[in-house]
């Protein structure tokens, strides 16, 4: 199983499954990062938190503790 903070700066991953629970899945998908959709990691951060991504054309932000719960293929 891959997550989207194994994914290297410059590949893109297209998302297969969102862990976690209530809320905090709710957000990601409200983010617009749901199954299927790819997403472009541009940066990440030097000390690796946050990852800045590419989602349905626009830029986005995600702490490393919510890219481990987004499965990637």
């Amino acid at each position: 199983m891959k997550n989207l903070r194994d994914v290297k700066v410059g590949e893109t991953a297209t998302i297969v499954k969102l862990h976690g629970e209530g809320a905090l899945k709710r957000r990601i998908m409200d983010m617009g990062l749901t199954k299927g959709t790819e997403v472009y990691v541009r940066k990440v951060a030097p000390l690796g938190d946050p990852m800045e991504l590419t989602v349905r054309g626009y830029e986005l932000s995600v702490r490393k503790g919510d890219a481990e719960m987004i499965e990637v293929e």
